[in-house]
């Protein structure tokens, strides 16, 4: 598996995305410790992304609404 430092993936981050769509796995490295493991996302990965945020949406709605209004803090915040 080819490792990667932190600093190379977020300035090359062209390079990055190009491994990953070559369907290529690596591990960033943070001094020399591994951080996190990139692998290329999959449609299974898209529907448990998908399903998840599903999820987290059908939780939302079931708690109480804001007392709160959006539009009065914007405009109290405006001036």
């Amino acid at each position: 598996m080819t490792t990667i430092t932190l600093r190379q993936l977020v300035r090359e981050t062209r390079k990055v995305k190009r491994m990953t769509e070559a369907g290529d796995s690596f591990l960033v490295t943070d001094h020399g410790k591994p951080l996190w493991k990139v692998s290329p996302a999959t449609e299974a990965d898209e529907d448990s992304r998908a399903k998840d945020i599903d999820a987290e949406l059908d939780l939302l709605l079931t708690e109480p609404k804001s007392t709160y209004n959006l539009a009065e803090i914007v405009i109290q915040n405006r001036r």
